[in-house]
């Protein structure tokens, strides 16, 4: 039996998803115990009209974590992060065509997550010409980058708040404004940096951000879509005239009122657990580097503004699959990237367009966790991998 075996798995995969937090878990035990379990919030009968009311609370609460002037009316309820992205995506393209017709081109970043690229086709599809602006070399996008592509015929940029490999936070506030004077709507897909930075959307300037709320300690296939009052949207989903039109579909009380629960814990807390998480990532990322084989993905990490809990690495001459299985076997939990894309043998598209190599990006790691995290465990960790590096 090996050494790792005989301990608790230590999960460094926090930016995969994350174990539900004790607020949410107590508000689905709650809600399994009432009266209002299992009822639809869409009927008319009493039950239905306070299953109603409590999913208005819930509703209140998400908005209130995208910053303090979000109206409730703003927030469409999804069943997660990947249809809030599709109804953003598409549904943003095709409301602003409809209200401008000479306005037939996307713009997206070369670093967005599979539920933005992978739709990509449908755009194509429905006539839309889509552009991809590359990062730089540091991940994150440039504002001059953007311009050059802006015309009058652009209708949506969706450009994601962090990324979700390499945790480059992209200036958002900039690219907004630079899309806005071209008269293009901006959607920010911030499903990785949701409650782990502050996120407000009337200081951001976004018409749309999309968020889910396994990413923060709440259940999955629970969602959420910020659309700015009087945004244009065209629906994706039909049936029912559920979420004021927008999506429709019987909405999922028992999750909503979890996800609520995890975001009304962080909302509070989000700029001092980034300091905490901050400095923690910081020396991992200084232990880490240290090694001459290891390298921080985005060059100079001291410098980057990026995600507090998230370490992107890659080594010289190792692949990720046997880093990974090593740890693994150390009872160390870690990915080289999206979960959503994992099995692959082709190296990151994030990493490419950053203009890393592809033997480089075939050795990268991400190293994720929350405030939940042991900080030991983090030093064990860099103990571990350095030790397998070493030997190698």
């Amino acid at each position: 039996m090996t050494a790792g075996q005989n301990r608790i798995p230590v999960n460094l995969d926090y930016a995969a998803s994350t174990p539900m937090r004790a607020e949410a878990l107590l508000a689905q035990r709650e809600y399994d115990d009432s009266e209002l379990a299992g009822v639809n919030p869409n009927s008319l009968h009493s039950l239905g009209r306070k299953a109603a009311a409590r999913l208005e609370v819930a509703r209140r609460e998400i908005a209130r974590s995208f910053g303090a002037r979000v109206r409730p009316s703003e927030i469409v309820l999804t069943n997660g992060g990947t249809e809030a992205n599709q109804l953003a995506l598409l549904g943003l393209a095709e409301g602003a065509r409809q209200r401008d017709r000479k306005r037939d081109r996307v713009i997206v970043s070369a670093i967005e997550h599979d539920s933005i690229l992978d739709n990509l086709p449908l755009l194509r599809a429905a006539g839309f010409t889509v552009d991809l602006v590359q990062p730089c070399r540091a991940g994150y996008i440039e504002t001059a980058a953007l311009s050059d592509l802006l015309g009058d015929d652009v209708a949506l940029v969706s450009i994601m708040v962090a990324n979700n490999e390499t945790g480059v936070v992209q200036p958002i506030r900039e690219l907004a404004a630079a899309a806005h004077a071209a008269g293009a709507l901006f959607h920010t897909d911030a499903i990785q940096g949701y409650l782990h930075i502050p996120l407000d959307v009337t200081e951001l300037g976004v018409d749309a951000m999309t968020v889910a709320a396994h990413k923060i300690g709440g259940p999955v296939a629970s969602g959420a879509l910020y659309l700015k009052n009087r945004t244009p949207l065209r629906p994706r989903i039909f049936g029912g005239g559920q979420e004021a039109g927008r999506r429709a579909g019987t909405q999922d009380l028992r999750t909503q009122l979890a996800f609520a629960a995890a975001a009304r814990t962080l909302t509070p807390h989000v700029a001092e657990e980034r300091e905490k998480l901050q400095a923690l990532s910081d020396k991992l990322y200084a232990t880490l580097t240290a090694h001459p084989r290891i390298h921080a993905t985005m060059g100079d990490y001291a410098h980057a503004d990026r995600l507090p809990g998230m370490v992107s690495i890659y080594i010289d001459g190792m692949d990720s699959e046997e880093l990974i299985i090593k740890l693994d076997a150390a009872s160390f939990e870690v990915s080289a990237g999206s979960a959503c894309s994992s099995g692959s043998m082709d190296p990151s598209h994030v990493l490419s367009a950053m203009g890393i190599g592809r033997e480089q990006a075939l050795g990268a790691l991400r190293i994720s966790f929350d405030d939940r995290v042991n900080p030991d465990d983090l030093d064990e960790f860099a103990q571990t991998l350095l030790s397998i590096v070493g030997a190698a």
